[in-house]
């Protein structure tokens, strides 16, 4: 039985599911400054098998409308068992608990299907999203 919290989950349990995406290859930030962004969270859930951290996904957010979900993240072990879909459903059932309309994200290549069976569309061809990255 999996135990879900509405908390972040240790430096060290966040260190070692996030070292199962591969997502920070390039070295862009250090452990410590992405475990701070996610203290920063406006919301967050956790997932753990026993005392394990298999899940976890965070909402960046003014409280008002606008809504990011980000770093939505199931080790490889447990992928393909409904962690995932646990995770979002608890981040949208707070964004409707908080009256929050317009939710946002992104995910990587391939993902999209994953979050369309959960009501997501990707935006119209003629308002796309825009990005930029300082080096």
């Amino acid at each position: 039985m999996y135990i879900i919290s509405e908390t972040n989950p240790t430096f060290e349990d966040y260190q070692a599911l996030h070292q199962t995406t591969g997502w920070n290859a390039k070295g862009l930030y250090t452990y410590e400054q992405l475990f701070q962004a996610i203290c920063r969270s406006w919301y967050s859930i956790s997932i753990y098998d026993d005392q394990t951290l298999i899940g976890y996904g965070r909402i960046i957010s003014d409280g008002i409308y606008q809504t990011f979900i980000c770093d939505v993240m199931v080790h490889s072990e447990y992928q393909r068992n409904g962690i995932g879909t646990t995770i979002m459903e608890a981040l949208l059932a707070h964004c409707k608990l908080k009256n929050i309309k317009w939710i946002q994200l992104s995910c990587a290549k391939g993902k999209q299907p994953f979050y369309q069976k959960l009501g997501f569309s990707e935006r119209d061809a003629d308002a796309p999203g825009m990005m930029l990255f300082f080096e």
